[in-house]
């Protein structure tokens, strides 16, 4: 055989090999992306059982707090009905915001901050918010190196012909700017 036809070979397949290692890359990042996000699901699934028991809980001190209670419940209902991970992400987003403001409405009710029942749902909130927050980060890390790989050269060309697109990350929303405050202390 002539080597040039030798070489011009060498160099396809180098590049196939190449090519088919892109694309097996991005497959592999974005089925690592979708497995964070349902390590986050089933967190959201128990955070989602346990809302309309801390509501229960605190619509009998605070009936005339409905309103906070509903925007809640709404946000719940709306995260629940979520059904890819973009929307889920945003609904998450509302529902976290939904719950901070009900934070702010129980500093009113101190006997409702004693009451065992609520403390108790409280804490599962409490360690779920934690769990979240946890798997939130791996999920983020997750669609990092997804979108790195999708917008970098020479992947972004195969992501762009299998129809790879940048994600989004799963942030806090409108709810950053209040947890970026230093907290307010009062005597």
């Amino acid at each position: 055989m002539n080597t040039g036809l030798i070489i011009t070979l060498a160099v396809v397949v180098v590049l196939i090999l190449m090519l088919v290692s892109m694309y097996n890359r991005l497959v592999k990042l974005r089925n690592n992306r979708e497995n964070a996000f349902a390590d986050i699901d089933v967190q959201l699934k128990q955070r989602h059982d346990l809302i309309p028991q801390l509501v229960e809980s605190v619509k009998g001190y605070a009936s005339h707090e409905k309103e906070t209670l509903d925007r809640v419940i709404q946000a719940r209902n709306g995260a629940m009905q979520a059904s890819t991970i973009d929307d889920k992400i945003v609904a998450e987003t509302k529902l976290s915001s939904a719950l901070n403001g009900m934070k702010i409405t129980l500093e009113a009710y101190p006997d409702l901050k004693a009451n065992q029942n609520f403390l108790q749902l409280q804490e599962e909130i409490s360690d779920i918010e934690n769990k979240l927050a946890s798997v939130r980060r791996y999920f983020n890390s997750a669609t990092r190196e997804l979108n790195n790989a999708v917008q970098t050269f020479p992947s972004n060309i195969i992501a762009g012909m299998f129809g790879f697109r940048k994600e989004m990350m799963f942030d806090l929303g409108e709810t950053r700017a209040t947890l970026e405050e230093a907290p307010k202390i009062q005597f």
